[in-house]
């Protein structure tokens, strides 16, 4: 499967370090998503750390968190991609 290998990353969120483990298609997935947004890497995954934290659920871990939030940002992306092209 390309893309799947899995990795750690170590990032500063609001001064504190911790680490995230992503598979190497979320991390690349991720860079892109910041780069379409004009974040700097560490900023959107403080904004997603942010959201999940107010969420009134159990909280979900930060990595897991993440693959959402590429997840949804990719399908509604390919959602804008089918509507230009049809």
């Amino acid at each position: 499967m390309a893309g799947g290998q899995i990795r750690k990353h170590s990032v500063s969120i609001r001064g504190h370090r911790t680490s995230i483990t992503l598979e190497d298609a979320f991390i690349d997935a991720l860079r892109q998503m910041a780069e379409a947004r004009g974040l700097a890497v560490a900023a959107l995954i403080a904004e997603i750390d942010s959201s999940r934290a107010s969420q009134g659920a159990e909280p979900v871990n930060l990595s897991s968190a993440i693959r959402v939030a590429v997840l949804d940002w990719a399908l509604s992306n390919a959602g804008e991609t089918s509507s230009t092209t049809t």
